[in-house]
């Protein structure tokens, strides 16, 4: 396994963004960016993978996940994501790539679409589109204003986890999720993410940027692939089609059993696909 170092961004508005870092200072960097309710460590394989490669990558909580600080403020919107995520970038000397998944490829489309990104080569979305699926977004809402009360035990997180995602087989041990969770004064534990962001509208969760994602898409000129969960319920046919009219250089890569979370579903797929793309869009020299 790789060894990574813990580093502290500061985005804008002051909040302090935790990140792990790994890999040659000099080598062309790939930033990871998770989805709404996830926290950097979703990616722990991805980045494991990529650092193996020669790749410096960058993997941080977003605000109000993990252990980044929450907004006093409660902005979670996408402008507020994608500025952080510029904060990121300026302390970065060389190319760079940008992963997202769901929430985290919306940040970072909307943030190559907003501004000139000259550093920024190469876009990786991974299982979400301009517009997503809405039967899909509301299920990923309703599993994520789910449980306020929180979890008595962590098999009971891994229980929730395992009624959104059937398919996916149940880890025998657990423990693991609680890099998701933490322990209140009352003894229970809670998803690590400030709930407020479920409160915000318009949202940087599907669907409803969608179309600030509209509006930015035609200075979206980069190379880019759109990863697909083969079981996806957030990425149809119609969003795939929209994505490829609006941004015409998108390649599709679909990745068979996979759902919505396609790094944790087939992790060592996941991979290959996405360094062979970034191989021919930022190679390691």
């Amino acid at each position: 396994m790789a060894d990574f170092e813990q580093q502290v961004f500061a985005a804008p508005d002051g909040l302090a963004l935790v990140g792990d870092v790994g890999g040659r200072p000099d080598a062309p960097a790939v930033v990871l960016l998770h989805g709404g309710g996830q926290t950097r460590h979703s990616w722990a394989g991805a980045m494991a993978a990529l650092v193996q490669a020669g790749y410096r990558v960058v993997n941080y909580d977003a605000r109000g996940h993990g252990d980044s600080d929450w907004s006093p403020q409660a902005d979670y919107t996408l402008p507020a994501f994608a500025a952080d995520l510029q904060a990121v970038l300026d302390t970065l000397p060389g190319p760079v790539a940008l992963v997202g998944a769901s929430m985290g490829g919306m940040t970072s489309f909307f943030a190559v679409g907003s501004r000139p990104q000259p550093r920024v080569r190469a876009l990786v979305m991974v299982d979400i589109t301009l517009r997503a699926a809405a039967a899909g977004a509301a299920k990923i809402r309703a599993f994520m204003s789910a449980h306020p009360e929180g979890f008595d035990s962590v098999e009971a997180a891994a229980a929730a986890v395992a009624a959104y995602n059937p398919s996916r087989p149940r880890p025998l041990d657990p423990s693991g999720l609680l890099k998701n969770l933490r322990r209140r004064e009352n003894g229970r534990l809670y998803w690590h993410w400030d709930p407020r962001l479920m409160a915000v509208r318009p949202s940087a969760e599907p669907p409803e940027a969608g179309l600030d994602l509209e509006r930015v898409s035609g200075n979206v000129r980069i190379p880019t692939l759109l990863v697909k969960g083969g079981h996806s319920d957030i990425v149809d046919e119609d969003g795939v089609a929209q994505m490829q009219r609006l941004v015409p250089q998108t390649e599709v890569w679909d990745v068979p059993e996979a759902g919505h979370m396609v790094a944790g579903d087939r992790n060592d797929a996941f991979n290959a696909g996405v360094l062979a793309f970034l191989r021919r869009h930022l190679p390691v020299r």
